[in-house]
Order: structure tokens, then C-alpha cells, then sequence
């Protein structure tokens, strides 16, 4: 097996699991069959295309490779057909979400090491990589994209980009630590929904009453 092999099932297993988070939150919205494959498939590439062009691998694996669109569109299909037995779509997505999260932070990262690119910004590359499809899924479902609220997302990423350039540069960028890299941004996205951690946000004070009277 290549090196490149795993990486590319790496890859094609986050489409899927984004395509198939994308879905899920298109049938809740109750979008028709267009609908969902079509925000399946922008959750699923989006990021990715993202990755591709900032390391100037033109054009994307999303257009050069059928694989990757073949990938997202029978799982978004399949998630269409299949969703009256899949209870609790939320908490599906938000799973499915966080699984996303942690393959594509790996395979992003890593993809920008290889391409040469320094490590501070391979971090960077791998975190947009993992919270671009999301983002896409928010914006065109109608919600608030999940990176612009308090809840540990993008630091979720982050911390799994830092980890794996670490491993990179410790020699040990081998299937088992990856996979435990992308399991530690599963596991940290998790825990931050279920105890509910969010990062600081700015507190707004109401404005002081005076005792004045308005100005002439």
C-alpha cells in the first residue's frame, strides 16, 4: 500500500461522512432530493477545495477525481432514502459532523506538509479544511454557521492540525497516531457539546441611564 493510498481513504471516508452530515441536515430542513444531494455534495467538497487550492494543486481532486463527487452524491442519496430510519436527525448530524471534523483536520494538514508548506500554516490549511464543508451545510440550510458560535469548533480543529504537524515533525506521521489525532478531534468536538464548553465572547452592558434630560 502507498503512502498516498491511506491518505486518499482518509479522504474519501471525511466526504462521506460530511456528505452524509450534510444530508441529514437538508432532510431536516425538508429540502427535495436535489436539495440535499446538493448540499451533501458542498459539505462534503467544499473544504477540500478549499485545501487544494491553497496549496496550488489545480485543479481540485474535487473536479479531477470522480471519485470524490461519486462519493458525496451516492451518500447523500443514500442518507435521502434512508433518513425515516435514522432517528434523532440532529444528533446524527452533529456525530457525523464531528467525525468530518477530525478526518478532514488530518488529511488537510497533512496534504499542506507535503506540499511544502510551513507547519504554521499547514495547521491553518488543515483547520479550514475541516470547518469549510460545515460552513457551507449552515449557510445554505439557513443557520448560523457552527465556527461563528461560542461552541469549541474550530479550536477543536486547530488542536488537531498543531498535533499532527508535531507528529510530522517527530517522524511518527504513521496510521496509528493520524488515527488517533483524528479521534482526539472527534472526541474533544463531543465532549465540548456534551458538557457544554464554548469559548469567551464579548458581554454587551446595557447603556447608563443619566439623570439628565435629553440635550436641546
Amino acid at each position: 500500500m502507498t503512502t498516498s493510498t491511506p491518505l486518499l481513504l482518509a479522504d474519501l471516508t471525511g466526504v462521506a461522512v460530511f456528505a452524509a452530515s450534510g444530508a441529514s441536515a437538508a432532510v431536516a430542513k425538508r429540502l427535495d432530493l436535489f436539495g440535499v444531494v446538493f448540499v451533501g455534495v458542498v459539505a462534503a467538497l467544499g473544504g477540500g477545495i478549499f485545501r487544494d487550492l491553497a496549496i496550488d494543486e489545480v485543479p481540485p481532486l474535487a473536479f479531477a477525481d470522480w471519485r470524490y463527487a461519486a462519493t458525496a452524491a451516492v451518500t447523500a442519496t443514500a442518507v435521502f432514502w434512508l433518513h425515516p430510519q435514522l432517528a434523532r436527525l440532529r444528533t446524527t448530524v452533529l456525530v457525523l459532523d464531528a467525525a468530518g471534523l477530525g478526518l478532514f483536520t488530518v488529511t488537510g494538514t497533512l496534504k499542506a506538509l507535503d506540499a511544502a508548506v510551513p507547519a504554521v500554516g499547514a495547521c491553518m490549511i488543515g483547520m479550514l479544511t475541516a470547518i469549510g464543508g460545515g460552513l457551507g451545510r449552515d449557510l445554505l440550510t439557513g443557520e448560523i454557521p457552527v465556527v461563528l458560535r461560542r461552541e469549541i469548533y474550530a479550536l477543536a480543529a486547530l488542536a488537531g492540525s498543531i498535533a499532527v504537524a508535531l507528529l510530522s515533525a517527530c517522524g511518527q506521521a504513521t496510521a496509528v497516531p493520524l488515527t488517533g489525532a483524528a479521534m482526539f478531534v472527534f472526541g474533544l468536538r463531543l465532549i465540548a457539546l456534551r458538557r457544554r464548553w464554548s469559548a469567551p465572547v464579548a458581554t454587551m452592558r446595557p447603556p447608563r441611564t443619566g439623570t439628565r434630560g435629553p440635550l436641546p
